[in-house]
């Protein structure tokens, strides 16, 4: 604190004068009066009081003198030093993943909202955009500097669960960057300064990240089938800690029935994987945890139990291990001549015969027969996808593959080649032959051949799995369909089937015509079942990014209070009159 007119400091002559007054006036010389002594007993109660009494007498001079000296202070014109970002414009850019959820007493996500309401004073006039993260990263607010409407955005900040890609939302901050001076607030709980972009040199990034020691056990993995015996399911669990943890493992089936409890201790830095066999028959299936973590959203899975699987027809010119690691799995598979397969119906047909892509029934394409090969030479490296859940690429050997399709999506590569990718409507293509791979030696194969055929068996009776917000085209006749919650509140409707997007809650849904319903599962991405140490720190030089210390006057506040001691003066003026002392 500071005072910025020491010019004014003469003024206190004035609170002395009135001092010097209340010294030097005339005083009364006490005298008892008999008339007086009657109420001497009644006044006994002040008179035992004699700081109440002398304050009474005196109430007018202490505050004429505060008056007066908050007088002084204010001609003086007292500051205190505050900061303020000094850059032409300021970007946010909020992460609203699931994982901003994690927290100790307090969310990650609050605590980031909490900063960014104390910040809005700090930037002034200078104009904010705020700009949220997910696969479409969206501009809430754009060059705004009315606080009202940029409190109001802060307020309604929502935690969308889905995977952040802060590199999408990056990118759309640099769009906004141009030329101009700016500073970047990135509001999210764990990043790398690699990840950044710093190659403008006028941009200032400040990433706020979350505070550092949380706890996390999560179930990571799930997958269900009907046996003959019931159901059997395989769940894996990670403890994420460097310490012992107990937790409680349950399994429900969807009407919130427990199935099946237990409790395990898992290792420090564990990853527990586990096959329960003989659980009651249910359609869709729940692995809940209860632990003493810091991260509630990852502590329940659900998936969709396989039932009435589709026959499998592996083409008679596919590899032997085709069929054996099919086999393996306990499924019925068959193998077809390769001219048979195109009339096959509510089957699996596994082959490489391009042309039967057209089939409505799903396809595993392994090779192709339209194509030469390339030779490749490389790691396997996959993508964050739900096929690969179980299955590990890493040490898998690939000596060629085929040139990949186009408009398909790639979900795995190898030297930086396509190597298995999925088809619009849900068809999977591995890109090489058996022979020009050892994947079929590897244990993740079977693993593999398992989720897609888990995969391709959600169309049948449900919708399918689903992340937060996801848009995907899906098996529904064009009508009027509505989304509801599993209790039955409304959500959404929508018209056509290829404009799907998935609800932003992870639970489980209903989508609902008029003649026909199939239900959903929204759950997390595999990428918001971990969290990592919170990172907090600062990047970059730029002059016109930094913050700058400002004087914030106090006068106006001294200048109330001035005033509201005036009105009580008069109180005790009214009251009491001036004091006789």
């Amino acid at each position: 604190m500071g005072f910025s007119q020491w010019m004014f400091l003469w003024t206190i002559v004035f609170p002395i004068i009135v001092l010097l007054y209340y010294f030097f006036r005339k005083r009364y010389k006490e005298q008892e009066v008999s008339s007086t002594l009657f109420w001497e007993q009644v006044m006994q109660e002040t008179n035992v009081s004699p700081y109440l009494k002398h304050l009474q007498r005196n109430a007018l001079f202490y505050l004429q003198m505060l008056a007066l000296f908050l007088f002084v202070l204010a001609l003086m014109n007292p500051y205190i030093k505050t900061e303020e970002i000094t850059s032409e414009q300021v970007i946010w850019i909020v992460d609203t993943s699931a994982t901003m959820l994690a927290g100790k007493e307090q969310s990650t996500f609050e605590k980031h909202r909490e900063e960014m309401r104390s910040l809005v004073k700090a930037i002034g006039e200078r104009p904010l955009t705020i700009i949220t993260t997910g696969s479409e990263p969206k501009a809430i607010v754009r060059q705004e500097t009315n606080v009202r409407q940029i409190e109001k955005a802060i307020e309604e900040l929502t935690v969308t669960y889905e995977d952040e890609q802060l590199t999408k939302a990056m990118e759309m901050a640099n769009a906004f960057v141009g030329e101009t001076p700016t500073t970047i607030y990135l509001f999210t709980d764990a990043l790398s300064r690699s990840d950044l972009p710093i190659e403008n040199d006028h941009v200032k990034w400040i990433v706020k990240g979350a505070e550092k020691g949380l706890k996390n056990v999560a179930i990571t993995k799930l997958a269900a089938t009907n046996a003959k015996d019931g159901t059997i399911a395989l769940l894996q669990i990670k403890n994420e800690t460097e310490e012992n943890q107990t937790v409680r493992l349950s399994f429900f089936a969807e009407e919130g029935k427990e199935l099946l409890k237990k409790t395990i201790t898992l290792q420090p830095e564990e990853e527990w994987t586990n096959t329960f066999e003989g659980l009651p028959k249910s359609d869709v299936l729940i692995a809940s945890i209860q632990a003493k973590d810091d991260y509630e959203a990852d502590n329940s899975l659900m998936s969709f139990v396989g039932n009435d699987p589709y026959e499998i027809a592996v083409g008679q010119n596919m590899h032997k291990l085709v069929q054996v690691g099919f086999q393996s799995l306990g499924l019925d598979v068959k193998s077809v001549p390769d001219e048979q397969l195109k009339s096959l119906k509510e089957t699996i047909v596994v082959t490489n015969q391009t042309e039967l892509l057209e089939r409505n029934e799903p396809i595993l394409l392994i090779g192709r027969d339209d194509e030469v090969e390339m030779e490749v030479n490389g790691k396997v490296e996959v993508s964050q996808d739900e096929l690969f859940a179980f299955s590990s690429l890493e040490d898998v050997y690939v000596s060629a593959v085929y040139p990949p399709f186009e408009n398909f999506e790639t979900i795995a590569k190898v030297d930086e080649h396509p190597f298995i990718q999925r088809s619009p409507k849900g068809d999977i293509v591995i890109l090489t032959d058996i022979e020009f791979t050892d994947w079929p030696l590897n244990p993740s194969f079977p693993l593999f051949l398992w989720s897609v055929q888990n995969e391709m068996m959600e169309g049948k009776k449900s919708l399918g799995i689903f992340t937060p917000n996801e848009q995907r085209a899906v098996s529904l006749v064009p009508g009027d369909w509505s989304i509801y919650t599993a209790d039955g509140k409304y959500v959404f409707s929508f018209a056509k089937p290829q404009e799907f997007r998935a609800p932003t809650t992870p639970g489980y849904y209903i989508a609902r015509s008029e003649h026909e319903e199939k239900p959903l599962i929204v759950q997390l991405p595999q990428k918001e079942r971990t969290i990592q140490e919170g990172t907090s720190f600062e990047l970059g030089n730029a002059v016109s990014g930094q913050v700058e210390v400002r004087n914030e006057s106090l006068a106006k506040w001294i200048a109330l209070m001035i005033l509201i001691l005036l009105v009580i003066e008069w109180e005790v003026q009214r009251r009491y009159g001036f004091a006789n002392g």
